[in-house]
C-alpha cells in the first residue's frame, strides 16, 4: 500500500509541475523580418566624415558613407533592435567590408514604412561607386538590449 501511495505521489507532482510549466511559460520572442528598399549611400556630413579604418594595429584613411533607405514592418507592433545585414562591393566587385555582413541596427522600426540611415567608413582606396546588394534586417517585438 505505501508503494501505490508513493506512485501516486509522484505521478502528481509530475503531472503538476507540467501544467504549471505549460501555463507560466513566457512567450518566446520570434525574429521579426524587416524589408529593406530603396537603398543608396551618400557622403557624410563634416562632421562625422573624419576617421580611419583599423585592422591589424595599422590605420588607413578612410571614406564616411551614409547608407540610407527604407525599412518596412509588415506586422502591427513595433520593431525593435532590429539587426541590418548586407553586402557592399567597390567598382570592381571586391567586398568593401571583408567577412562582414551585420552593418549595424536600427534601434526601432514602427509598423509601416520608415526611413533609415547607417554610417560606414570605407577604405580610401576602394573604387567608387559602391554596390549595395542583398539588404535585409531582423529585429524583436520587444526590446532585448536595456
Amino acid at each position: 500500500m505505501q508503494y501505490y501511495s508513493k506512485l501516486m505521489q509522484l505521478i502528481f507532482t509530475v503531472c503538476l509541475f507540467a501544467l504549471l510549466s505549460w501555463v507560466i511559460t513566457p512567450t518566446v520572442e520570434a525574429l521579426t523580418q524587416i524589408k529593406l528598399f530603396d537603398i543608396s549611400y551618400k557622403d557624410c556630413p563634416p562632421e562625422l566624415a573624419q576617421g580611419a579604418v583599423t585592422s591589424g594595429g595599422s590605420a588607413t584613411a578612410a571614406n564616411c558613407f551614409i547608407v540610407i533607405g527604407k525599412a518596412e514592418n509588415g506586422t502591427y507592433k513595433t520593431v525593435y533592435d532590429a539587426d541590418i545585414y548586407g553586402r557592399i562591393y567597390d567598382a570592381n566587385n571586391d567586398p568593401v567590408l571583408q567577412n562582414r555582413t551585420r552593418l549595424g541596427s536600427i534601434a526601432e522600426v514602427p509598423p509601416g514604412t520608415s526611413d533609415f540611415e547607417l554610417r560606414i567608413s570605407v577604405p580610401a582606396n576602394q573604387p567608387l561607386p559602391l554596390k549595395l546588394k542583398q539588404f535585409k534586417a531582423s529585429g524583436f517585438s520587444s526590446q532585448v538590449r536595456r
